[in-house]
């Protein structure tokens, strides 16, 4: 156990660092930088800027140093714990991103609790009655839930919404607490508004749960072993629970290394959407003013939960199905 966690801890170095250069090479690749794109902006609202001020403003954020230069740049202060400067903001990344953390990793935290309550029942049921006209229904809304985009869900309710009640179904707290420090009001405001983007963005997440969950459960029910247990006399109840549905949980715990950067961009899309105040739509407008630094930060964190939530599902993967062992084949 200690060996296997020393060689991915290990492994977890050279992976992060070729991710760091990959995305940064990715965030260069359009033509420009912030710079070009803040121009053209003030240009196309009629006003201008000076070469000489211009060129000011490149040497201000070293964007007319070479390419490998920013990057080691960018990668020196990351290990230093400095997240570089956001040009769209004028404010150090941590603070860009920080004003939004709690707020983005609540709506992460609520989602997956919301999905994991739903998914278990609803895929146990459809497994132990298959065929049945229930399943069948649950089947079609799986289906439905799969099928439709989050982001149209959300454009869809915020119609609607608007049309029906003449309210706004966006935001994640009332409009007079936006502002204001984190209390006990804030906190019962932020509870009131959860649920419309927690049930929106767990939305597909939920389906595809309970088909994953309903199909791993009906191959493990038909197995040798679940027929024994029967035969021995032992309840359908007792025999689900102690085997079939440990084994089908594989893909609840491998999906952590997908849960975890949601903490990070918290449904980008939706967000967008909604006027949610995560970090989503920060990254989304960091990739489109190519405001480098936050961007590649921000993606460099999620790159990190990924590598770290991919450690921690595969340990308790190991712990939880012991047909999965840490050295393969090997004795």
């Amino acid at each position: 156990m200690l060996r296997y966690l020393f060689y991915r801890l290990l492994w977890m170095v050279p992976t992060l660092i070729i991710i760091s250069i990959v995305t940064f090479i990715i965030i260069q690749l359009p033509p420009g930088d912030f710079l070009t794109t803040m121009m053209n902006e003030m240009r196309s609202q009629g006003e201008g800027m000076q070469g000489q001020h211009l060129d000011y403003l490149r040497q201000l954020y070293g964007l007319d140093q070479p390419v490998y230069i920013q990057y080691f740049h960018w990668a020196w202060g990351l290990l230093q714990g400095d997240l570089g400067w956001s040009f769209d903001y004028d404010r150090p990344v941590t603070q860009v991103i920080g004003d939004r953390f709690l707020m983005t990793g609540i709506l992460a935290f609520a989602t997956v609790i919301v999905t994991w309550v739903i998914a278990f029942p609803i895929g146990i049921y459809s497994a132990t009655h298959q065929y049945s006209w229930t399943d069948h229904s649950l089947t079609l809304l799986g289906f439905l839930g799969l099928a439709t985009p989050n982001f149209l869900l959300a454009l869809v309710l915020q119609y609607y919404a608007n049309l029906w009640f003449g309210s706004s179904v966006g935001g994640l707290v009332d409009p007079s607490l936006v502002d204001a420090p984190m209390s006990w009001a804030k906190f019962v405001s932020v509870l009131e508004h959860l649920w419309i983007p927690v049930l929106i963005i767990g939305t597909s997440g939920t389906a595809a749960m309970i088909r994953r969950l309903r199909a791993n459960l009906l191959d493990e029910l038909r197995k040798p072993y679940v027929v024994t247990a029967r035969a021995k006399g032992l309840s359908n109840w007792t025999v689900l629970v102690r085997y079939p549905l440990r084994m089908s949980l594989n893909p609840f715990i491998a999906d952590i290394g997908n849960l975890l950067p949601e903490i990070i961009s918290g449904g980008a899309l939706v967000a967008v959407v909604l006027s949610l105040p995560t970090n989503g739509p920060i990254l989304v407008r960091a990739l489109q003013a190519q405001d480098m630094y936050l961007a590649g930060s921000m993606l460099m964190l999620e790159a990190i939960l990924v590598v770290i939530g991919v450690l921690v599902s595969d340990i308790l993967l190991a712990i939880l199905d012991p047909r999965i062992r840490f050295g393969g084949n090997s004795r």
